[in-house]
C-alpha cells in the first residue's frame, strides 16, 4: 500500500497490513499460511473493486489531490524524449508552477506545457503548490505562439487548484493573463490536446485548457471552483465540500456526459498513484490516438473546430415533452485496462 492513505482506503490498508504480517510469518518459516494469504488477497481485490466502483465525487477529488499521484513532469519524463525546457515570460520572471518546452512524442516534434506541483514542502514552495501566477500563463502563451510558428502540435497537462489569488498576482493582472490565453488559444493553427491529470480548478485550469480535444483521467476533476470554495460561498462552511462536489458535476464521467470533456482515460484500480507508470502509459495512448486524427486537419479547420467546441458548451434544448436536456455531442466511452495495475 502507499504511505499516504485516504479515509475510504483505510479498510484496504488494514487488510494489506494483515497480508504483509502473514507473509513475514511465512518467510520466517514458522508455519504454512499460504492459504490464508491467498484468501485475504482475493478479499482485498474484491474490496478494492467494490470501493472504487462506488466512489463519490468528493472521494474522486481526494484521489485527484493524492500526494503520490503522477504530476506533469512525470508524464513528460515517461512519454516524451528530447525535452528542452524553456523559461520565462519575457516580461517579469519565470513561474515554476508552469513548465514547458519542445520535446518529441513518438518521434513527432511537439510543444508540451503543464502545471506542476511539488513532492515535498521545499518543492511545493518553489512550485507555489501548483498555483500559477500571471507570468506562468504568459510563459505558456509564449510557448504556444512559438509552437504555432514552428508548426508543431501543443499538448498541455492540467493539474492545478486554480490561479494564484494573492495580492502580488492581482497586481500583475492575473485575470488579464488568463483572458489573453483564452482569446489567443483560439487563433493557434496547430492541434492542441489538453489532458486533465489531477485538479482542474477554475480559470487556472482553463488558462491552458482551450484545446481541440480535452481528455480527463478517471479520477481527475474539472470545475468552475474547488468544492471547498463553493461550500464557503453557498454554505459559509467548508465542511460542506462533499455536498458541493456532488452539485458541481465535476467528475470525469459527468463531464463527458455534459460534452465538456471528450474522453476519459481510465486509471489502474486503486487510482493513478497505485501504478503511476501504467496510468501514464494509458494517457500516452489516448494522446497518440487523438493526435493521429488532428494532424490531418489544416489550421483553419482546427481553429473552427476549437471555436465550435467551446461555443457548444452549456447549450440547452427542449425536447418534445418539454424536458430541458444538454445539447447533443459525441461521447467516447472508456474501459479500464485490466492489466494496468499489474504493470
Amino acid at each position: 500500500m502507499n504511505s499516504f492513505v485516504l479515509d475510504f482506503e483505510t479498510p484496504l490498508a488494514e487488510l494489506q497490513q494483515k497480508i504483509d504480517e502473514l507473509r513475514a510469518v511465512a518467510e520466517n518459516g514458522n508455519s504454512d499460511v499460504s492459504e490464508e494469504i491467498k484468501s485475504l488477497t482475493k478479499r482485498l481485490a474484491e474490496m478494492q473493486e467494490n470501493i472504487h466502483a462506488a466512489l463519490t465525487p468528493w472521494q474522486r477529488v481526494q484521489l485527484a489531490r493524492h500526494p503520490q499521484r503522477p504530476h506533469a513532469l512525470d508524464f513528460i519524463e515517461q512519454l516524451f524524449t528530447d525535452f528542452l525546457e524553456l523559461s520565462g515570460d519575457r516580461r517579469f520572471k519565470d513561474d515554476k508552477a508552469v513548465v514547458g518546452g519542445f520535446a518529441k512524442f513518438n518521434g513527432m516534434p511537439i510543444m508540451v506545457i503543464g502545471t506542476q506541483k511539488g513532492r515535498d514542502m521545499k518543492e511545493n514552495v518553489m512550485r507555489n503548490f501548483g498555483w500559477p501566477n500571471p507570468e506562468g500563463y504568459r510563459k505558456a502563451m509564449r510557448l504556444m505562439r512559438l509552437a504555432d510558428r514552428a508548426g508543431v502540435p501543443v499538448i498541455t497537462f492540467i493539474d492545478t487548484p486554480g490561479a494564484f489569488p494573492g495580492v502580488s498576482s492581482e497586481e500583475r493582472h492575473i485575470a488579464e493573463a488568463i483572458a489573453v490565453n483564452l482569446r489567443d488559444m483560439f487563433s493557434i493553427k496547430v492541434p492542441i490536446v489538453c489532458v486533465i491529470i489531477g485538479e482542474g480548478g477554475s480559470g487556472g485550469a482553463l488558462g491552458i485548457g482551450v484545446g481541440n480535444k480535452l481528455l480527463i483521467m478517471e479520477n481527475a476533476y474539472y470545475s468552475v471552483i474547488t468544492p471547498e470554495g463553493c461550500a464557503a460561498i453557498l454554505w459559509k462552511d467548508r465542511a460542506f465540500a462533499p455536498q458541493a462536489a456532488e452539485a458541481l458535476s465535476l467528475t470525469a464521467r459527468k463531464l463527458v456526459e455534459l460534452n465538456v470533456a471528450d474522453e476519459i482515460v481510465m486509471e489502474p484500480l486503486g487510482g493513478a498513484h497505485s501504478a503511476p507508470a501504467a496510468a501514464i502509459a494509458e494517457v500516452g495512448k489516448a494522446i497518440a490516438a487523438n493526435l493521429k486524427e488532428l494532424v490531418k486537419l489544416d489550421g483553419e479547420t482546427l481553429k473552427k473546430q476549437r471555436y465550435e467546441k467551446f461555443r457548444a458548451m452549456g447549450s440547452l434544448f427542449v425536447n418534445s415533452v418539454g424536458e430541458t436536456k444538454k445539447g447533443s455531442g459525441k461521447k467516447k466511452s472508456a474501459k479500464r485496462n485490466p492489466d494496468a495495475a499489474k504493470k
